[in-house]
């Protein structure tokens, strides 16, 4: 495996447990290695699990200790056969959400933080009728989300623990965007997108989808939170491979509500920037550049990269999370513009995007790809379709970029 990536966090590969599941039962089927299913709870990348394999092949399994320091056994009820329970998913996929909806509100997963509980405890503290509550529970179990116990007792599973509201890899914001009527009411919309390539949401709501949050600010506020629990922890897991300290003066294109450019600044004092953002972001970056203390040293513009000035001077030109909201011929007319922007100074792009793979392997991309056609009218891309759109805008791919969320570094020719 190559070195890049044995090290990446699965959360950065677009791996979950479901995928991580689909694994281990490849290796066991394969290669006939019966791993442990929490080894997908203790697997934070690719080497923990090729750690274990190899600790299977030498005759001591990892286990996790959990049910160790819970003083509770509580078996795994994940099924062996991932295909039969795939399709039972996919057939009951509205109940699943609409189960998991109701987890999270009566917080389930927090109130077994510090280990199995039994039923009418559970009932007590979530207020509701524990004969029910253990039938949605049981439910859940068999899904894989909590594991039932002896005498009505249930306990936490990789998969229930990201749904702990002090687990930092949580899904609560991702399932309770994926269930609001700002995603809802855009993906009923999905077969007229698939007839007409035109974006399910400015059908659903008679606008965009960046129109729609300028003008309903408490919407706004929950996508801020929402793309702040993805974007601060990668930015902080990633910057530091950059080396962004090389340049002097960046341009932060599209640079949302200025976090990224901060924390470069903060990181190397010697550099500047310059910030261009819609006029609503824009403010937003203001605020947040000056809690940083950098403010003197950026220049915030407010402008669309399809129409305003492009700074120049810059010996680095940063798009992170941009070019995957617009389709191909806006996506090769903001690079073209960049590249004119540069002209023959050598300035660097660096751009921060998703990469899909274009096999049939499990990649949360793919599901990303979809809510760019309904939403926005964007596109996820494979390899070849980014450096098709650079070389046609006047850039040559530098880097060996990995499948998922990666940098990808262009010098102009």
């Amino acid at each position: 495996m190559d070195g890049d990536v044995i090290d990446v966090l699965f959360g950065n590969l677009g791996y979950d447990s479901v995928a991580l599941l689909e694994v281990l039962s490849q290796i066991r089927n394969q290669y006939g290695i019966d791993l442990a299913d929490e080894v997908v709870g203790t697997s934070k990348s690719p080497r923990d699990v090729l750690n274990a394999v190899n600790a299977a092949i030498n005759g001591n399994p990892i286990r996790s200790d959990m049910a160790e320091q819970r003083n509770t056994k509580i078996p795994n009820p994940v099924p062996d056969d991932l295909h039969a329970q795939h399709l039972i998913l996919l057939a009951c996929s509205g109940r699943l959400s609409q189960l998991v909806e109701l987890l999270m509100e009566l917080r389930v997963a927090d109130l077994l933080g510090d280990g199995p509980l039994p039923i009418e405890t559970i009932a007590e503290h979530t207020s509701t009728h524990g004969p029910s509550l253990y039938r949605l529970l049981r439910c859940a179990a068999g899904v894989g989300i909590f594991a039932e116990g002896p005498k009505g007792t249930f306990g936490l599973t990789p998969l229930a623990d990201g749904l702990r509201a002090d687990n930092p890899q949580n899904i609560l914001a991702l399932a309770e965007y994926n269930r609001m009527p700002l995603t809802e009411k855009a993906y009923a919309e999905l077969a007229h997108t698939v007839r007409t390539g035109e974006p399910g949401f400015r059908r659903a709501y008679g606008m965009s989808f960046i129109e729609y949050l300028q003008r309903t600010p408490e919407i706004d506020a929950f996508y801020d939170s929402f793309m702040s629990h993805w974007s601060r922890g990668f930015v902080q897991e990633e910057l530091d491979r950059w080396d962004l300290g090389r340049f002097s003066r960046i341009a932060d294109l599209g640079g949302g509500d200025g976090y990224f450019l901060a924390q470069v600044l903060r990181r190397h004092p010697g550099t500047t920037g310059h910030l261009v953002e819609l006029a609503w972001m824009a403010e937003k970056a203001a605020k947040v550049l000056a809690e940083h203390q950098v403010e003197d040293r950026v220049i915030v513009q407010a402008g669309d990269l399809l129409t305003a000035p492009l700074p120049e001077g810059c010996d680095c030109y940063f798009v992170k999370a941009v070019l995957h909201d617009l389709p191909d011929d806006e996506a090769g007319r903001v690079l073209g513009r960049i590249r004119s922007t540069i002209g023959d100074s050598g300035a660097r792009l660096l751009v921060v995007d998703s990469i899909l793979d274009s096999g049939n392997a499990w990649d949360h991309g793919k599901f990303l790809d979809l809510d760019m056609l309904v939403l926005h009218g964007g596109r996820e891309r494979t390899l070849d379709d980014w450096k098709a759109l650079f070389t046609a805008a006047g850039f040559e791919l530098l880097s060996e970029p990995i499948y998922h969320w990666t940098l990808l570094e262009c010098r102009p020719v």
